[in-house]
């Protein structure tokens, strides 16, 4: 996908001679979900010339009904035709928000990243390349199409069919992937029952999330396809692994990796030590935009490999932070902690953010830890300087706001909205009265 270049020209082409019938002007809210204004291919012309207007008032944490008219322009990079749809064609076009005078929509979630980026330009880099991991769950369906809890397979890591038996779902997954233009590195079953990962190559920071969002569509779509439910739900069952999302991401000068100095003992520049140190400073509050929901703080618990720690180490995976082996262009920082509800621009803004925090203040990094922090006691970490991660949304939500470097990322209009709707969402799960409340009092007390 990311090494795909169109021009208008081509659209219209491509288009005509594919039979398209209908395009997708799709784009983000600020809480990840993908929208999309439907076209017929009679409108293409004009979508590609910026002219299709949409209500932003509907739009989850965009703006009031009085200012609502908003306007969708198409990157043009990000066109493809559905694979999956073979009775009148439908093409899809990634668009960013802009307002009526001409200016990008502060609240627009791929805006913000790119607002991120030129700052990251300014400071002298090019790009910021993404690798991530999506995890996901597949559940059997009902005879009524609807989600259960029924696990498709009982298998393990790396395990294959039978046991596997998620193994031809993620195939047809895999396969409409590359047709649509990824480059799949890997496709295995994960650690828990029902667990799956599909790695696909890094791209810079915007493609990375423009393929995370249509990976979520595609997942969800051939998994409908084999009676299955796809669910990114970072913790949908109790005692086994939750899902993450982990980031690989790294710093370039033109062809130059700048996290890499083959003079190091572990071959990273001094750049990539501050930007290392800004993300474990921030990282308590980016974890509300990493980690946005209620469940996501259930996966980020002690014992099932979930980075709850905030430190780093070049040989251990129990820290948020894991520097891969591989060095030179492919020298990376991994930040283990996000998962795959978080809205993807704004997660890669936010950490992007608090790693040019950290170089602009040549933050120091503080030793590696090398040891299972999961077997460590509290004073242990204490004193070697390891704090936690929230324990719940709403201490992450207390951390965000205290942050002026995370609100800064996010901007005015993302930033109240974002907490508005968080604090709402966190006062539900307080007040609601939960099965494991009943079972555990009803007959007790």
């Amino acid at each position: 996908m990311s090494n795909r270049h169109f021009s208008k020209e081509d659209i219209l082409r491509i288009a005509q001679e594919q039979h398209v019938r209908f395009i997708r002007l799709q784009f983000t809210d600020l809480l990840g979900t993908i929208k999309n204004v439907e076209i017929p291919v009679s409108q293409l012309e004009k979508a590609l010339d910026n002219k299709i207007m949409f209500d932003g008032s509907s739009i989850e944490g965009y703006v009031r009904i009085e200012e609502s008219d908003m306007y969708l322009f198409p990157d043009l990079n990000t066109w493809v035709i559905f694979p999956w749809v073979t009775d009148g064609k439908v093409g899809r076009l990634i668009c960013d928000v802009y307002m009526p005078d001409g200016t990008p929509f502060a609240g627009d979630p791929r805006g913000i990243l790119k607002r991120c980026l030129t700052e990251a330009h300014d400071m002298g880099f090019d790009s910021m390349n993404v690798g991530p991991e999506p995890e996901f769950f597949l559940f059997k369906t009902d005879s009524h199409g609807n989600p259960t809890l029924e696990l498709n397979d009982q298998g393990g890591y790396f395990d294959l069919a039978p046991t596997d038996l998620g193994e031809n779902c993620r195939r047809d997954i895999v396969l409409t992937l590359e047709e649509m233009g990824f480059e799949i590195e890997a496709s295995h079953h994960e650690v828990a029952p029902g667990q799956h990962e599909i790695d696909f190559k890094y791209a810079d920071a915007v493609t990375a999330a423009d393929q995370i969002q249509t990976f979520k569509l595609v997942v969800k779509t051939i998994a409908r396809q084999h009676g299955l439910h796809a669910t990114f739900m970072p913790k949908p069952l109790f005692g086994v692994n939750g899902s993450g999302m982990h980031c690989h991401q790294s710093l370039f000068n033109g062809q130059h990796n700048a996290f890499y100095d083959e003079s190091d003992g572990l071959g990273l520049s001094a750049t990539a030590r501050h930007y290392m140190a800004g993300i474990l400073r921030h990282a308590r509050a980016f974890a509300a935009i990493t980690n946005p929901t209620v469940n996501s703080y259930k996966r980020l618990v002690p014992g099932y490999e979930a980075p709850c720690y905030v430190a780093w180490s070049a040989s251990n995976r129990s820290p948020m932070i894991r520097i891969p082996a591989s060095r030179g262009l492919g020298t990376r920082v991994e930040v283990r902690n996000p998962d795959p509800a978080a809205n993807p621009y704004l997660a890669m803004a936010v950490m992007l953010k608090a790693g040019l925090d950290g170089i602009k203040h040549k933050m120091k990094l503080p030793q590696a830890t090398d040891r299972n922090i999961y077997v460590m006691s509290e004073e242990e970490r204490e004193q070697e300087g390891i704090p936690s991660l929230p324990a719940s949304l709403e201490e992450a939500l207390n951390e965000l706001r205290r942050s002026e470097v995370v609100c800064d990322a996010l901007g005015e209009h993302a930033l109240s909205h974002f907490l508005e709707l968080k604090e709402i969402e966190w006062d539900i799960f307080r007040t609601h009265v939960h099965g494991w409340e009943r079972d555990q009092y009803l007959t007790l007390y």
